[in-house]
């Protein structure tokens, strides 16, 4: 009897929680179809950084312009995938193996964070969501990856990203603002270095400045260039070989680049 009664517990609330799920998606979780040909103008994180700005009456604002992928300097994109999600053009939204260190590292410090996101959960969090780290936003920023992977494409998806990703703590959004601030030139002219730094200081814009003496912006982008170097995006001049197998040979385990990075698939 007691057993009959736990088991209608356990099935009364599976269907508590698979409703809940359902509610979540149909009326929480936004339509991501129409991001196929539509660019947004304005994101649910940039909503959030105006509305904390005049909490603290700062006068800052958004800096943004939109460009193609096409219009961005291949340099950029790889730096951005080998330091942000070096899995991304092999995986569905989700890297796994990212999540389960994650999770480890967060039961260890007895907090909840849950980091291991890809480009694409990351996508979510800035469209639609704050920067909260709840269990319920997870959910749904779940949810909406899983739906951004379905309606779009790969390059879509990055497209978008490098277009609205905070740069700067002063308003600076997307790859094109980021690129004219920091050097003065459109983001299809990023050289290599240049590229490297800039998506070194991605995990914190608003802490870390590409042009900054940071030991952790200059040695990450190090990390970064020659990454690039050794897969072939780039050919350095003779001294620079020299220097990255210096380098190389100092830093046989990367920090913050998993030890094994995989080589993005071209689409």
């Amino acid at each position: 009897m007691v057993q009959r009664y736990r088991h209608k517990k356990l099935l009364f609330l599976f269907f508590l929680i698979l409703f809940a799920g359902l509610t979540l998606y149909l009326f929480l979780v936004p339509d991501v179809s129409r991001l196929k040909k539509e660019n947004p103008k304005k994101t649910s994180f940039m909503e959030y950084r105006e509305k904390d700005w005049k909490r603290k009456d700062k006068k800052f604002r958004i800096h943004q312009k939109w460009v193609p992928f096409s219009q961005i300097s291949p340099y950029l994109i790889k730096s951005v995938l080998i330091a942000e999600d070096d899995k991304f053009w092999r995986h569905e939204g989700f890297d796994y193996e990212a999540m389960q260190k994650a999770i480890e590292k967060d039961i260890k410090a007895k907090k909840f964070k849950l980091g291991g996101s890809t480009i694409s959960q990351q996508l979510a969090k800035n469209l639609y969501l704050s920067p909260a780290k709840t269990p319920i936003r997870k959910i749904i920023e779940a949810i909406i990856t899983w739906r951004l992977e379905r309606a779009l494409t790969k390059k879509r998806i990055l497209e978008l990203y490098l277009n609205v990703v905070e740069w700067g703590d002063r308003g600076i959004f997307g790859i094109e603002a980021a690129s004219m601030h920091y050097y003065g030139k459109p983001a299809y002219e990023l050289s290599p270095e240049e590229a490297s730094r800039l998506a070194a200081v991605l995990p914190n814009p608003r802490k870390y400045n590409p042009l900054g003496d940071s030991r952790y912006v200059t040695h990450r982008s190090n990390l970064i260039y020659s990454i690039m170097v050794r897969r072939g995006i780039v050919v350095p001049e003779y001294e620079e070989v020299i220097d990255v197998d210096k380098e190389n040979d100092e830093l046989e385990t990367p920090v913050d680049v998993p030890p094994k990075i995989e080589v993005p698939q071209a689409e």
